[in-house]
């Protein structure tokens, strides 16, 4: 099985971004995939410090339930499952056939670009 790895951008033309991802799949081979948010605002609402931290948590743990990572991160498990369903909605986490959770990428980059208007 091939390693996933996933590239995050902070692009406001996410039509662009569309394109730019379409083009890529053209080509042979896995092209790692690409979670795209139009803001800083949207990036930072979505992606606090609390869910990275059990993004990292969970990175290759193998399948973890929300306890384990609740545990983990040193947190109370209701917020931790809040903050699961956010990421597994945008696909940082992936829920198993048997109900755990699985950070599915080995590795993440953040291609983040932010200019003065």
């Amino acid at each position: 099985m091939t390693e996933r790895y996933l590239t995050i951008t902070l692009q406001p033309d996410w039509k662009g971004a569309l394109r730019a991802m379409a083009q890529a799949a053209k080509k042979a081979g896995y092209q790692g995939e690409v979670l795209n948010f139009e803001s800083p605002a949207h990036f930072f609402g979505q992606l606090s410090e609390k869910r990275w931290e059990v993004v990292r948590a969970a990175q290759g743990k193998g399948e973890l339930s929300v306890r384990e990572l609740a545990r983990a991160v040193g947190r109370d498990v209701k917020r931790v499952h809040e903050d699961v369903v956010i990421l597994a909605e945008l696909g940082l986490l992936e829920r198993t056939e048997s109900g755990g959770l699985i950070c599915p990428y080995s590795s993440m980059h953040i291609d983040m670009y932010l200019k003065a208007a």
